[in-house]
């Protein structure tokens, strides 16, 4: 199955968190998206690994992602080295997206920098042909790089490259967030409490979200920087939020 979109995090529910809403939107479109989370989130202060599988799970499905995948590198030892980049890069060939999304390079969780920077890694070495890759069938894999890559945000924000309407699945991107009931505000869950668990992160993220969307004269929005120019084959395409 080739994806159209594959969005990459270091943690169960970082994309979620910062890009479900285009993913749900592209699904919604009929574009193939699907997650990879390169750990088990098991460093968490709340839940546990077993817990957040499942989260996931049902946070992929409410989302419509076709393909959840976790490499299962260790929580808070993400190491960017020729191993892991390489069951990246097989990620990557197996699906050949067309566009990756990645987290920012400037964090606060040293997890999510180094996320960006194996992320960034693997989309490169996927397309050069002398580093060999086999699938679990045991074939040998074309090398294959994305188009593109584009970062989201999570902690620190940045000026964004371009805002992505999400006003029309904000319920159902919320709805993903708080499929990870172990992590975030839910009254019936007990466990030590958190920044994250306190219902006012919630309110913060779609706040978020509302501030962005305003800036685009739209009710929602998730931000994304691109490290490149973005052609256009139109210029209207640009005016399209601005009328009204």
């Amino acid at each position: 199955m080739n994806l159209d979109v594959l969005a990459i995090g270091a943690h169960p529910d970082d994309v979620e968190l910062s890009c479900g809403g285009t993913l749900a939107l592209l699904a919604h479109g009929g574009h193939p998206v699907g997650i990879v989370d390169l750990t088990r989130g098991e460093l968490g202060t709340r839940g546990t690994r077993e817990i957040r599988a499942k989260e996931a799970e049902e946070a992929a499905r409410i989302l419509g992602a076709q393909v959840r995948v976790n490499l299962e590198l260790p929580d808070g030892n993400i190491q960017i080295d020729p191993e892991n980049r390489n069951k990246l890069i097989r990620i990557i060939r197996r699906y050949r997206p067309k566009i990756l999304l990645i987290p920012h390079w400037l964090e606060r969780h040293p997890d999510h920098e180094r996320a960006h920077h194996l992320s960034r890694e693997a989309w490169f070495f996927a397309g050069v042909a002398k580093i060999q890759t086999v699938d679990e069938d045991g074939e040998e894999q074309k090398p294959y790089r994305p188009p593109r890559y584009f970062h989201y945000m999570q902690r620190y924000e940045f000026h964004p490259s371009f805002i992505i309407d999400i006003t029309t699945v904000i319920n159902q991107r919320m709805d993903a967030v708080r499929a990870f009931k172990s992590q975030f505000f839910n009254p019936s869950t007990q466990g030590p409490e958190t920044f994250l668990s306190k219902p006012e992160f919630l309110d913060f993220l779609v706040s978020r979200f509302a501030y962005y969307g305003s800036l685009i004269r739209t009710r929602y929005g998730e931000p994304f920087f691109s490290i490149e120019p973005i052609g256009l084959s139109d210029p209207f395409q640009i005016i399209m939020g601005e009328e009204g």
